[in-house]
């Protein structure tokens, strides 16, 4: 109920915004608007018709609109339109007014005659700095640092340091670390604020300071530095290079979106989509990249229609048999599922180690045959019961516990090996697990009825 409340005074205010907005009282627009949060400005920005925004822009100052951009999260084809309607001496000054590491995050989205464009317009400084974030690749630490910081050197005292950190912590993203380096500029060792704050103001750096300093490697993947930030609990951790040159650091914030883009990733793998999609995507673009998966799907499909096309004097026989394939391919499918899911978040959170891999095989395995031999007993009772038939009845449920078995062994395995060969397990999706478990199920099901046809008969 609180939040409900919550929600339409925000809408009331962004009402009223919108008011003193096209009304023209600045004044009164200006201490409303910088009242709300960052995000909540955002979310008021993309709610406003085109017209209302060009009167933003004359209102507030690049510097300001910069502010609440770097919350917003939007699809190229909306940065796109978004810029069409700004003045680009205008959206430049923002953007070099932006965390350098967000303004990439946006510029990677426009076309290169927009880039081009802005990096000219834009203040050298803000250039350069944004044109070197902008030769990393884009899912390394590198492109997600931001270069932001504060550091000071071993050889400062407490006094100079502090006096350095309130010059430089206006254009620092965050200052809850401290890193230090030495003459050389490489990483020497950190401080946390606190620690700053209560040493003797005397002291030099590098007596106080912390010299194991856990960092990553610029080119790290990150999804790599995500686990060890979440392992260490950081709220932000340096980049070095190969040489352990201080290059910059990931904030707690970027690592956020980091886990949220690489859990959508492979949710859309999972799901056997190459990418994630945009809602704003149309039909031809979602159908072009759903194609490939379900194009190779259907080809893998026509292998069960020929396994079928094999086994059709066996149909023909016991036409009843045709009635349990649904149920013993589905079975097998969810089980392997369920594996599968099991190892992919194992390898993706590093909870799986090279020791406990055939551990998690053999787990996985054993929950196949419990999880098989109940739902075959079930399926057995219930066959005998209604069509009178125990041997069908033993084929039926027998068939389901191995299919199941084999599926969750399947569901394990598939993805640990695409990881040991450095493949996205994640790519190992649902449909394609379902699609194979389906042909192993069918052949171990008609295996086993083709054994026992005298009985059937």
């Amino acid at each position: 109920m609180a939040e409900i409340e919550e929600k339409t005074e925000i809408e009331l205010e962004y009402e009223s915004l919108l008011v003193h907005l096209r009304e023209a009282h600045i004044d009164t627009f200006r201490d409303v608007f910088f009242d709300l949060h960052n995000y909540e400005q955002s979310e008021f920005y993309l709610e406003l018709e085109e017209a209302d925004r060009q009167r933003m822009y004359h209102y507030l100052s690049p510097e300001e609109v910069a502010g609440f951009f770097d919350s917003l999260e939007l699809d190229p084809e909306e940065y796109e339109t978004l810029f069409d309607a700004m003045d680009a001496r205008y959206a430049a000054e923002m953007l070099g007014a932006m965390q350098y590491d967000n303004a990439v995050d946006i510029l990677s989205e426009v076309s290169k005659e927009k880039l081009t464009s802005f990096l000219t317009l834009m203040e050298r400084s803000d250039a350069q700095e944004i044109r070197k974030l902008m030769n990393y690749e884009e899912d390394t630490a590198g492109g997600i640092m931001t270069t932001e910081f504060v550091s000071v050197t071993s050889l400062m005292t407490v006094r100079e340091a502090m006096r350095h950190l309130k010059r430089m912590a206006p254009n620092s993203e965050t200052i809850y670390y401290v890193f230090v380096v030495d003459t050389d500029r490489k990483l020497a060792g950190i401080l946390s604020l606190r620690e700053l704050i209560i040493a003797d103001d005397d002291a030099y750096i590098g007596d106080i300071m912390v010299e194991r300093v856990v960092s990553v490697l610029v080119s790290e993947d990150q999804e790599e530095v995500a686990r060890i930030m979440r392992d260490y609990d950081f709220l932000a951790m340096p980049v070095v290079d190969y040489q352990d040159h201080l290059l910059g650091i990931i904030t707690a914030d970027d690592i956020m979106d980091v886990i949220d883009e690489e859990a959508s990733e492979d949710y859309s793998r999972l799901a056997g989509m190459t990418e994630i999609e945009p809602t704003s995507d149309s039909s031809f673009s979602t159908a072009k990249k759903r194609l490939p998966w379900l194009v190779g799907l259907t080809f893998m499909g026509m292998i069960t229609a020929a396994m079928l096309t094999t086994f059709e004097d066996t149909l023909a026989q016991v036409a009843v048999l045709a009635a349990f394939i649904p149920i013993i391919g589905g079975m097998a499918g969810n089980s392997g599922t369920q594996s599968l899911a099991v190892a992919v978040r194992g390898i993706a959170t590093g909870e799986i180690k090279d020791t406990s891999k055939m551990k998690l095989a053999l787990r996985e395995t054993g929950s196949g045959i419990i999880t098989g031999l109940v739902c075959g007993l079930i399926l057995f009772g219930i066959i005998s019961l209604l069509y009178q038939s125990p041997i069908l009845g033993i084929i039926v449920g027998v068939s389901l516990l191995i299919a199941m078995t084999l599926a969750t062994l399947l569901g394990t395995l598939v993805p640990l090996v695409m990881s040991r060969l450095n493949i996205d397990p994640a790519v190992a999706s649902g449909p394609f697990i379902t699609t194979a478990n389906d042909i192993i199920s069918l052949l171990v099901y008609f295996s086993l009825a083709n054994a026992f046809m005298s009985y059937l008969l």
